[in-house]
């Protein structure tokens, strides 16, 4: 038995109107506007004032590409980290695949940052040109000065917003206290200044100009949403069994002996919809899950004296039967998997070593030295990732004999780096291998993790060749 929700491309039983070409939403007011926009205010002064902090002498959270260093607060990530990038990814990948599951596209109606810089220019354009009444008698109107005048705001506004939003971006990668002044006296580097326009002009197009074109036409999740929703999922619905034969009637009058149901066929949910479709369909893939057309009904049903909730968040199932059932088999599967995976990438987070050592070992076999000994060459290069000095010893270990020429400890700054060249030598009458596993140690008294060991090899010739 197929448990999954089909999701289709509907094709409207109404002839389509001048806003198929382009979308005008209109305003409007409800709990959940206000759920979006508090969320949205919330990633807002994250977005914009996280990049503004500071951590000692060093800016809060800065990927420094040119020492390949990720500051996060007291934390300081390496390339080598990476994988830890890779392991937060796969985790909010799988963390989106659990809140689909249990409540449909709610991502990206509330903070996905498409759809909360398109909800942001959206209020800008009404701003400058009005309510959809005024923006669709605004298009159509002849050029004029108060045409080209109003406009004019309008795109001000998206550029002011794009550029802010390029700077702060920009600004998470070079320290954004010197970035702004820079571009203000322009002295700013020519990497710099092209992704300040870059993403200047990619969030103008995409919130601007794409809007849900994007939503429809590049982003795949849409597409695969039918793979995870299923019939228990939580999703913006339409109660046709309440809500048909739809039409229009007086209010106060008796639509039951009317024949009518609660919808009155106003289109509201419609003209509210920022990607213009028909929530009466069913569920479709061009649905973003923001429940505009919720509160737009809501209002509709406080008018006319019925109950609300004639579109509502509910599942396939609970229009059907009325029985609500979230947790399910499958639900409990997802959470316990997210939360292994919160938790081992937590441990790994915890565990990361601060003070590694890598060895590289000459790329010659070995030679003599002038009293006879043969010798091997190696590069030490040790890292101290954390944010304090550590005072390290170096040590070798393997068969006996051997004798390390080099510094015996090195003292390492916070987030420094260092390459430290040793030999290793060796009388050729107690070597019996041609090939001798040996270790590096370092130790440090500072730090949850003061010994780090390294193996390699120690090469010589074979008894016959000696």
């Amino acid at each position: 038995m197929n448990r999954l929700i089909p999701v289709t491309q509907v094709t409207p039983s109404s002839p389509p109107s001048r806003a198929s070409s382009k979308i005008y939403p209109r305003s409007f007011s409800g709990i959940y506007r206000k759920i979006r926009m508090g969320g949205g205010a919330i990633l807002f002064a994250l977005y914009f004032g996280t990049v503004w902090l500071n951590w000692g002498e060093r800016q809060a959270v800065l990927w420094d590409i040119a020492d390949k260093k990720f500051h996060i607060f007291s934390a300081t990530y390496w390339p080598e980290d990476l994988v830890l990038l890779s392991a937060i990814l796969i985790i909010c990948a799988f963390g989106l695949f659990f809140i689909t599951a249990v409540a449909g596209r709610i991502w990206c109606g509330y903070a996905c940052p498409q759809s909360v810089w398109m909800w942001i220019f959206l209020w800008a354009e009404k701003l400058a040109e009005g309510d959809r009444r005024h923006r669709m008698k605004l298009d159509d109107a002849r050029l004029s000065q108060a045409k080209i005048l109003r406009r004019l705001l309008k795109h001000c506004l998206w550029l002011l917003i794009s550029v802010a939003t390029a700077l702060t971006f920009v600004g998470y990668f070079t320290p954004i206290r010197a970035l702004v002044p820079d571009l203000l006296s322009f002295n700013l580097s020519g990497s710099a200044l092209f992704w300040v326009f870059f993403f200047t002009a990619a969030t103008y197009v995409n919130a601007g100009w794409f809007r849900e074109k994007v939503c429809l036409h590049m982003c795949p999740y849409g597409r695969f949403q039918s793979s995870i929703v299923d019939n228990e999922s939580l999703v913006v619905a339409y109660d046709a069994g309440r809500g048909d034969p739809r039409g229009s009637r007086s209010r106060g009058a008796d639509h039951t002996a009317q024949g009518l149901g609660d919808c009155i066929d106003c289109e509201m949910c419609v003209q509210v919809c920022p990607t213009g479709i028909d929530i009466r369909d069913g569920l479709q893939m061009e649905c973003i899950g923001c429940a505009a057309c919720i509160d737009a009904c809501d209002s509709i049903m406080d008018k006319m004296g019925y109950e609300k909730g004639l579109i509502r968040y509910a599942s396939h199932n609970e229009l059907n039967t009325g029985v609500r059932n979230i947790l399910r088999p499958r639900l409990v599967a997802y959470f316990l998997i997210l939360v292994t995976m919160i938790g081992l990438f937590s441990w790994a987070l915890a565990t990361r070593p601060l003070l590694t050592l890598e060895v590289e070992r000459d790329r010659g076999l070995f030679r003599y030295s002038g009293s006879g000994l043969i010798e091997n060459s190696y590069l030490l290069n040790l890292t101290n990732k954390s944010n304090e000095t550590r005072h390290t010893f170096i040590a070798v270990y393997g068969a006996e004999g051997f004798n390390m020429r080099g510094p015996d400890g090195v003292t390492l700054n916070a987030g420094e780096q260092r390459e430290i060249p040793v030999v290793l030598e060796k009388d050729p009458s107690s070597i019996l291998s041609a090939v001798t596993e040996v270790s590096f140690e370092i130790s440090s008294f500072e730090g949850p993790d003061g010994r780090v060991v390294a193996r390699t090899t120690f090469l010589a010739p074979t008894p016959i060749e000696r």
